[in-house]
């Protein structure tokens, strides 16, 4: 994948330092923490909220790399930087041909833990997109696991899992997510598979991305089966089979390995996102 090493993004929160970077919000020791969270509890109030927005709060001090490791960390930044500017420039020329205006999201760098406008969240939870502020969340150590325990390596597979959380983004702007949110009340019984469908399509909107990186010669060869390998390294069935030993698929949540495939590879050969309707497709 051809990127550039850029300035960093301004779109961009860097909360990994000791300082809490240029996002909102402070850090509190863990007994500060504690103490809020017992507080919460006993007022069922977020009262994160009150000195952090809720949003950018740590645990303590984030943990200290070494040199090596803070430069890969730092490289990886850079990654996502520019996967971030490429995919957001792409959406908003692509978003007045859907009939709406497109407003960037904030990408949100952690270390170990943090507290999101939905709520905290630790490394464990990986990369996930908070509508409630239009932020995507990433602790970089995912990659490393993405590489490590789902062996899905490479740089553009890295750029697959912020492109789907962006994809995710764009369902909000779109008012799907709203739609989506909406018919969870009223159908209870079907969340697992409206939650299929809604990260089917983030996966087709992501392709829909590579497909615009493609048409700008930022695609090597490689890069492709990059993308398919970690939109299957994340796939419902494998990991139920990794971590329990077996599938089921009435607790699907986010899709098999061959539906995220397919969805994926859908929006990087069309490179429409008019052709990533998850809700009307039968079977998926």
């Amino acid at each position: 994948m051809r990127w550039n090493r850029g300035p960093m993004s301004q779109n961009i929160e860097d909360m990994r330092g000791q300082g809490g970077g240029r996002g909102p919000g402070m850090r509190l020791g863990l007994g500060g923490m504690l103490l809020l969270l017992i507080l919460s509890i006993v007022f069922k109030r977020n009262l994160f909220t009150l000195i952090g927005a809720g949003d950018g709060v740590q645990t303590g001090p984030a943990a200290e790399l070494s040199p090596e490791a803070q430069a890969h960390e730092d490289s990886l930044a850079l990654l996502v930087s520019a996967v971030l500017d490429s995919a957001q420039g792409e959406w908003a020329a692509i978003f007045p041909r859907l009939g709406s205006q497109y407003r960037p999201a904030k990408l949100v760098l952690f270390r170990e833990a943090i507290q999101s406008a939905c709520g905290f969240a630790e490394s464990a939870t990986g990369p996930f997109y908070c509508p409630g502020n239009e932020k995507v969340y990433i602790d970089l150590g995912f990659y490393d696991e993405l590489t490590s325990r789902f062996g899905a390596a490479g740089d553009f597979a890295q750029a697959y899992v912020l492109a789907h959380e962006l994809g995710h983004h764009v369902q909000n702007l779109l008012g799907i997510e709203q739609q989506v949110s909406q018919a969870r009340q009223r159908h209870p019984e079907s969340q697992n598979e409206l939650s299929v469908r809604m990260e089917l399509q983030a996966d087709c909107f992501a392709g829909v991305w590579g497909a615009t990186y493609q048409a700008k010669g930022g695609i090597e060869a490689g890069d492709l089966e990059e993308g398919m390998r970690a939109a299957a390294a994340v796939g419902d069935d494998r990991i139920q089979k990794m971590s329990q030993g077996y599938v089921n698929p009435e607790g699907f949540t986010h899709g098999s390995s061959a539906q995220r495939q397919r969805w994926f590879n859908q929006g990087f050969r069309t490179g429409d996102p008019k052709q990533c309707d998850t809700f009307s497709a039968d079977p998926l």
